[in-house]
């Protein structure tokens, strides 16, 4: 019996030895993994619909186009003519005044910002060039359009390119050029309406539809807040067309290299009424009240009817830092005073906005982080902000101007650099504060970018003790 429980003994002994020398094997094996692994594998298109999803459900404020800040102000009101208002910061969405912005309103002539939008997008494809010569139809000749019309003076026989009616668009608001362009993109009006409310359709915006593309019917409808949303991805996705069309300052239509073949230019009496052939040269200045008048002012456009009052979606740009305000149902009781308030309006929100904020642009740190991740199939996963940052609204708080306070502030990165999984996909594993001394701006949560699944319960243990180590 004792001989019998010796061997015993022996034979336990040398399993737990094997035992322990396997487990220590496959410790080393996992730590050198682990101390080896030289980067994340990328997510599958799937997998980054499925992050994406995760994350607008998690955070559904800040996928919004626009939206309130993230940090508290006490600073002082403002007030404006337009019954309809809201300002926002171009490169957060951050809202930094509004007023009745969801009041559902006529865009009148800013619906044409939408028809460039679509042009923007066909030239950005390929389909269509600037300079691309393009037949006027005559459903668009000047003559043909509604009583008191924004006109650039489309006529039978013309030559005229694809960059010049965009400037009749932006700079005239004619809403002859808007016919062009909608029967020279989808071949309709009606069309190329579908086009324009895709696009609305596509960013979300519920209350925006369109009947026509000039903005003349009241059929139009959007809010401020919707308008603002539009403004921000336009001018993020075709920054070149301030330059291009919204900021000139006026414009002169037709030139002699636009008349039809055999007219010379010649003086035309329009007391009776538009001419279907015209010969005349006119030159009209940028609807815009405030180009040259605000500094920074590069865009974007008015719009009047009845229905909607004075509308003016205003953008002006300092330094590194934009600001978009959406004006509409200003008063007035003519074009002069309307404008006039159009101008105190637009004075008072950009005055407000450079005064009191300004953006701080070096989001370097805010960015994916890697995570080793043991016990787990994986090994390692990304920790990647919870939605995009492109920039800090900073308010004015505690330096002698808002310029000295943006460069006081600071990033700082709190997480782990491994963790004992597994972890869920959109499973917060740190944060990113932004803060101006004990002000804080902003936290940004990191979040896993995958799920991660375990592994059998050997290599748990293994992975405990490689963890340890």
């Amino acid at each position: 019996m004792g001989i019998k429980k010796n061997k015993t003994i022996k034979i336990c002994l040398s399993s737990s030895t094997s035992l322990i020398l396997a487990l220590a094997t496959l410790v080393t094996v996992r730590t050198t993994k682990f101390n080896n692994l030289d980067y994340v594998p990328p997510l599958s298109h799937l997998e980054e619909l499925q992050l994406e999803e995760t994350l607008k459900v998690n955070y559904p404020e800040r996928y919004e186009l626009v939206h309130k800040l993230p940090y508290g102000t006490n600073l002082p009101a403002i007030n404006t003519y337009a019954k309809s208002v809201i300002l926002i910061d171009n490169a957060t969405g951050d809202i930094l005044y509004e007023k009745n912005a969801d009041t559902i309103i006529p865009p009148a002539s800013m619906t044409k910002l939408f028809a460039m939008y679509v042009v923007d997008q066909e030239v950005s494809g390929g389909r269509f060039t600037y300079d691309q010569i393009i037949p006027i139809p005559e459903a668009a000749y000047a003559c043909n359009m509604p009583p008191h019309s924004s006109l650039m003076f489309l006529g039978e026989g013309q030559v005229v390119t694809l960059e010049e009616l965009l400037l009749g668009l932006s700079i005239c608001s004619g809403n002859d050029a808007a016919y062009a362009i909608a029967f020279a993109i989808s071949g309709s009006m009606e069309a190329f309406i579908s086009r324009m409310n895709q696009v609305a359709k596509d960013l979300g915006l519920t209350h925006t539809h369109f009947v026509e593309a000039s903005g003349y019917s009241e059929l139009n409808t959007t809010t401020p807040r919707e308008m603002a949303a539009f403004c921000r991805v336009y001018i993020k996705e075709h920054p070149e067309s301030l330059k291009r069309f919204h900021s000139v300052p006026e414009f002169t239509y037709p030139k002699p290299e636009n008349l039809a073949p055999g007219d010379v230019p010649h003086y035309q009496n329009f007391s009776k009424g538009v001419p279907k052939r015209i010969t005349m040269s006119i030159t009209q200045k940028n609807t815009n009240p405030l180009l040259g008048k605000l500094q920074g002012c590069d865009g974007l456009k008015t719009g009047y009817i009845d229905e909607s009052g004075y509308n003016l979606a205003l953008t002006a740009k300092r330094d590194k830092t934009r600001f978009l305000s959406i004006t509409m149902l200003g008063p007035g009781e003519n074009a002069e005073e309307g404008q006039m308030i159009r101008v105190s309006d637009g004075l008072t929100l950009m005055n407000f906005a450079f005064t009191n904020f300004a953006d701080y642009t070096d989001t370097s740190l805010i960015k994916p982080y890697s995570i080793r991740c043991y016990g787990t199939k994986e090994m390692c996963f990304n920790a990647v902000p919870a939605f995009d940052v492109e920039a800090i609204c900073v308010p004015f708080v505690r330096g002698e101007s808002v310029k000295e306070d943006v460069q006081n502030v600071r990033i700082s990165v709190n997480m782990e650099d491994q963790v004992y999984g597994p972890v869920e996909r959109g499973q917060v594993v740190g944060e990113i504060r932004v803060t101006l001394g004990e002000f804080l701006l902003d936290t940004i949560p990191l979040v896993a970018d995958r799920t991660t699944n375990p592994v059998n319960p050997i290599f748990r243990l293994a992975d405990k003790l490689s963890s340890m180590l």
